[in-house]
């Protein structure tokens, strides 16, 4: 592979050396995976079409204590982990290309591209649950966030909405409002306070913001006062009027500093998508439409119609997928994974914002030098975990007090249980995160978790072979074990975690990187990185 111009040692953007990772993420990597495999493990015997559905029905004992630790405390709170740590791996790339003064984003383009290959060949071949390709269309996301230019935004906006009409493809128009979602956001980070106008200074961020805050205004009162309008407009527009008018509040009086912008718009946009979902939910839930006497309206009739027909494709869905994966061949399989992948794939813009979010978040975390010196602000993540934990368990738990399982097609308040459950995940997530690096900064046994180091820099190896050796063990092409017991499911993630933990600290002790790390490191820095331990010491220096 071809080198950078300028291959000066002092200058060179490169992978990182072991004396220069920062150890804390690391470790929360490796907890964070960890969390992945008990939520993964479940849809290794179940269908990947039922993710999100809820705890199955007919579970008791072993298996349903099982269920519920893992709905409860473990769905939603690490792929969050694992987003706030892929924001952080940015922010450190970032930092460490501006420090050399190298180009970041040739380097950061051909990081996501890999990724997004990997993601669709795990997609693809391996298991339909994969996680990386979502990763790889947000980081995409997340320079549109960072760098993208307001004229370039507004005119993919404009192209992707006429290709929509000309040729009637309505992914366009979901890619396109994404697009919009991320141009507001940019403009949130780098708008100004003002702006100077013919030796005026005009206050253009609050400008923007009032005229936010008139038309939420003037939704909120449609809501109430324009006879006529839709159930759902009634129900949405004060709910979502009043969201854009809290969110534009916020704006104006927290804009400032600069440097707190990233966490708060990924807090306050995290936040608010979950508020949404709350509000639809609730608002189905505890206001249902009322039925009038004697015969169903024609409305209510047809709705009805879609519901049972959703329940019936839903379950034609999963049985399907049982069907080819416990009794078709491997390329049946890979037939269906291929067709759900590209029917999903512009989906995972509508995914993106939720995961941007917590990118933008990572990237605060090491932009303020908090995770980068953890020892020196182990009361901020004292405080992240002694708050955060308990609330985001507690809102997943009053979430189960409406819903513990969907019945697709039906109003039984999963959607304001979901909601629930999503806005406990961020202070969950961080509460994890600040247990993890207080355990690791303690004087007591459970320093130990940083047994747990080499197991996140393998991260990638590591998730990847998860899939490889399960779906072998559990799909009718490999042995054929699909549709265990959760408490078995249990006894395999701890058999694996006894096998990769140990591995990932042999494999470390002789080479520098996993395979997948080397690989992915490789096409990055466009480069081949020395593998052998042995070799580094011929390396030349790298920056700080």
């Amino acid at each position: 592979m071809a080198t950078s111009v300028d291959t000066h040692p002092s200058m060179l953007l490169a992978p990182l050396e072991r004396g220069e990772r920062i150890a804390a993420l690391d470790v929360v990597r490796g907890f964070a995976l960890i969390g992945i495999l008990l939520m993964n493990i479940e849809f290794f015997n179940r269908p990947t079409s039922d993710i999100g559905s809820g705890i199955p029905t007919g579970l008791s004992g072993a298996n349903l204590v099982f269920s519920l630790f893992v709905q409860y405390f473990v769905i939603g709170k690490f792929w969050t982990m694992f987003s706030l740590l892929f924001g952080m791996g940015f922010g450190v790339m970032l930092t460490r290309a501006e420090t050399a003064g190298r180009n970041f984003l040739v380097p950061y383009l051909r990081r996501i591209t890999a990724l997004a290959v990997f993601g669709a060949l795990h997609g693809i071949l391996v298991w339909s649950g994969d996680i990386l390709f979502s990763y790889s269309v947000a980081a995409l996301c997340l320079l549109v966030v960072l760098f993208g230019r307001g004229k370039f935004i507004v005119l993919a906006i404009a192209l992707l909405g006429a290709a929509g009409l000309l040729l009637k493809l309505t992914w366009t128009y979901q890619i396109a409002g994404c697009l919009a979602y991320f141009g507001w956001m940019a403009w949130y980070l780098r708008c100004p306070q003002h702006i100077d106008v013919s030796k005026r200074s005009v206050p253009v961020f609050k400008i923007v913001t009032r005229l936010n805050m008139m038309a939420a205004a003037a939704a909120i009162a449609a809501g109430f006062l324009i006879p006529g309008l839709p159930r759902e407009a009634k129900v949405m527009m004060p709910i979502v009027g009043s969201m854009v008018l809290l969110l534009s509040l916020l704006m104006i009086r927290y804009h400032a500093p600069v440097a707190a912008r990233p966490w708060r718009i990924g807090v306050a946009m995290y936040v608010f998508s979950c508020l949404m979902l709350i509000g639809f939910g609730a608002g189905q839930y505890y206001f249902p439409e009322p039925v009038a006497a004697g015969a169903p309206s024609p409305a209510a009739a047809l709705r009805s119609a879609e519901r049972a027909k959703a329940i019936t494709e839903h379950k034609a869905e999963m049985a399907g997928e049982v069907a080819v994966l416990t009794k078709g061949s491997y390329a049946d399989a890979v037939a269906m994974r291929s067709t759900r992948f590209i029917a999903h794939a512009p989906g995972q813009f509508g995914f993106s914002t939720i995961i941007v979010c917590m990118f933008l978040l990572g990237l605060w975390f090491v932009r303020s030098g908090v995770i980068a010196n953890a020892g020196a602000h182990l009361p901020l993540f004292r405080k992240l975990a002694l708050f955060g934990l308990p609330l985001g368990i507690g809102l997943g738990l009053l979430g189960a007090t409406i819903a513990v399982r969907a019945v697709p097609g039906t109003l039984d308040g999963h959607i304001l249980a979901t909601g629930l459950l999503r806005l406990g995940n961020l202070p969950a997530c961080l509460g994890y995160v600040g247990l993890v690096v207080v355990m690791l900064h303690s004087r007591s046994p459970f320093a130990r978790i940083a047994v747990l180091a080499p197991f996140g820099r393998m991260a990638l190896t590591n998730y990847l072979t998860h899939s490889v050796l399960f779906t072998l063990v559990f799909y009718g092409y490999g042995l054929g074990y699909y549709g265990i017991e959760r408490k078995w499911q249990l006894a395999c993630v701890v058999a694996m975690l006894a096998l990769q933990i140990p591995f990932s600290h042999w494999w470390l002790s002789r080479w520098r990187y996993g395979p997948m790390e080397w690989l992915w490191r490789a096409i990055t820095y466009w480069q081949l990185p020395a593998m052998r331990i042995a070799s580094a010491a011929n390396l030349p220096l790298r920056p700080a």
